[in-house]
């Protein structure tokens, strides 16, 4: 076993299977179907993507359709179904977004004239340019690279996770996390 299924599993309780019906669609009911269903959910779509930050993902979409689309009148068996398609139809799109991506095989590229990935950032000047880079020195490695390929190499949320081998929403939250790290550094370190 990987050690990512031991994560998965450790992680992800799958011993509180419940058939309890959907009910109203109030707090204490959406919390008691998700702890019921949760873990199952989960490990089917982590078999189904085989990366367990996708599969976090992907869960967390299913439930918040399961919370928008809550329905009273489904009873226990109808709920199970429901979910089940749910999170069928969910992988299926997942997969399907990710099929349409292009891809490019490295030798095409460089016959058309591709020189590699730009390493280094555009040059920065004067004063400014120094104080972005005494920031982004006294920053993790991670925080560097996402503020540098967003807003330096100025890549898109999708290109930088690419980049960097993330998710656009793990992008999206390491980017946010760096902002905030560099104010507070901005307000310590530059004058």
């Amino acid at each position: 076993m990987t050690q990512r299924e031991q994560y998965a599993r450790r992680n992800h309780d799958t011993s509180q299977a419940g058939g309890d019906p959907i009910g109203k669609a109030d707090g204490q009911t959406i919390e008691a179907f998700y702890l019921a269903h949760y873990g199952r959910v989960y490990q089917f779509v982590y078999r189904s993507v085989r990366n367990y930050q996708e599969a976090e993902d992907l869960t967390s979409q299913i439930f918040l359709k399961v919370v928008s689309s809550m329905d009273e009148t489904r009873g226990a068996k109808m709920a199970q179904y429901w979910l089940i398609q749910l999170t069928r139809t969910t992988i299926a799109d997942y997969w399907r977004a990710r099929d349409r991506m292009p891809i490019t095989s490295l030798e095409a590229l460089q016959a058309v004239g591709w020189q590699g990935p730009a390493v280094d950032p555009p040059a920065t000047r004067g004063a400014a340019g120094a104080r972005v880079q005494l920031l982004l020195q006294a920053l993790p490695p991670r925080y560097q690279e996402v503020l540098t390929c967003r807003f330096l190499l100025q890549l898109s949320i999708r290109d930088t996770a690419l980049r960097m081998g993330l998710t656009t929403v793990n992008v999206k939250v390491l980017q946010l996390r760096a902002l905030k790290r560099t104010a507070e550094l901005a307000a310590t370190i530059l004058p």
